[in-house]
């Protein structure tokens, strides 16, 4: 089995630091940790809020490796696939390598040293100060920065588009009849997890989890509402059984249900701006923040610097256009047939890699979104382009 990793050790009691700095980042996930580890960089006075700063995160996190920023480097990866596969229609191994983050090697990398960080909750956020509240409720401070980036995270709501997924990590050598010797499922349509033809749909995520282990996870790519993770966890089971699987009683569970829309337009409620999937940079035809939120830290770093409208530097227009086409996309694959769903997939995984990289990774491609958009309908079936046009008007 995979043993559970420390967490990282910060000092037990961190002082309240002086209450007024540059910048205040509330939320220490990927993207808060990323925008404060870089603001201190950069020589801003930052403090970083977040109930449990210690905690190492606990979720698989993937990307396309040629979407981990220069200043980064390759080291946070755990795994480098070079040639994921996916089954659509049939198999195919995709031209783009694909990386699992290795969670403690990026909160290394995301050092917190020059950053003041306050262990406690958040709350009466505003333009300029935010409330502290330290565990266990005894002292509540507030503090005073000249902007306040609100990196929480998005909750839940109904009539939200969401994703959810149930996976096990399990020895390889126990799974080797329901992935090929040394392959990677970035996506598995094939239906045999025995759902009803007319359900939602769900795929299998295949990738490694170290050197002897696999992650095997049900994936329900969108819903309102996703899928829930016992039906998740049942269609798991069936798949692997029906490939030969003996599912251990004992194997270690991820469970994921998130939230792919942001529920607020893209600007500063009150005055707050927020980021990562709470500043709407969540794909939402795919469910991927964390690269598009390593991205984006450098251009918000340069807005707060200059002083400048942070939410121009994370949504210029390009991008703001961007976002509507692909959010078209999304109400197309809340649209679309389940049985339907791996003609899509087998559309878009036959476009160029250069669409599908401007489709999945460029934030500010408009040209790129619009070809691979268009390539796909090109691509498929009467029945599925009448869907696609119908999310369009």
């Amino acid at each position: 089995m995979v043993t559970a990793r420390p967490a990282i050790d910060y000092p037990s009691h961190v002082p309240l630091p002086s209450p007024r700095a540059d910048v205040i980042v509330v939320g220490l996930g990927p993207a808060g940790r990323a925008l404060a580890h870089r603001a201190a960089h950069s020589g801003l006075r930052t403090i970083a809020v977040d109930p449990r700063p210690r905690r190492l995160w606990p979720n698989t996190y993937g990307l396309w490796v040629d979407e981990l920023p220069e200043w980064l480097g390759t080291h946070v990866l755990r795994e480098h696939i070079t040639e994921p596969h996916v089954w659509t229609m049939r198999d195919r191994a995709l031209p783009r390598a694909y990386g699992i983050l290795d969670n403690r090697a990026l909160q290394d990398a995301l050092d917190l040293s020059d950053v003041q960080v306050v262990p406690g909750s958040a709350f009466a956020i505003t333009a300029g100060s935010t409330t502290v509240r330290t565990p266990g409720g005894e002292q509540s401070r507030q503090l005073f920065a000249r902007v306040v980036i609100d990196a929480r995270g998005i909750r839940r709501a109904p009539g939200r588009a969401e994703q959810s997924a149930y996976g096990i990590t399990m020895p390889r050598s126990d799974a080797h009849s329901a992935i090929p010797k040394n392959a990677t499922w970035f996506m598995d349509w094939r239906a045999d997890h025995d759902a009803p033809r007319d359900t939602a749909p769900s795929f299998l995520y295949a990738v490694p989890a170290g050197p002897d282990h696999v992650l095997l996870e049900e994936t329900c790519l969108v819903g309102r509402p996703a899928l829930p993770l016992t039906e998740l966890r049942a269609r798991l089971q069936r798949r692997l059984r029906n490939r030969g699987v003996d599912v251990p009683d004992d194997a270690h569970a991820e469970r994921v249900h998130f939230a792919v829309e942001p529920g607020v337009a893209l600007a500063a409620p009150l005055g707050v701006p927020g980021f990562g999937a709470r500043g709407g940079l969540t794909h939402p035809g795919t469910g991927f923040s964390v690269a598009a939120s390593l991205n984006a830290v450098d251009p918000l770093v340069d807005a707060l610097i200059e002083g400048t409208d942070p939410m121009s530097a994370l949504w210029p227009r390009r991008a703001r256009a961007v976002r509507r086409l692909r959010t078209i996309g999304l109400d197309a694959l809340l649209d679309l047939p389940a049985h339907r769903t791996a003609e899509f997939f087998d559309a878009f995984f036959d476009l160029p890699v250069a669409e599908q990289q401007s489709f999945l990774s460029a934030r500010a491609d408009l040209t790129g979104t619009a070809h691979a958009m268009w390539g796909v309908f090109r691509r498929v079936r009467p029945g599925v382009r009448w869907t696609l046009a119908k999310a369009a008007l």
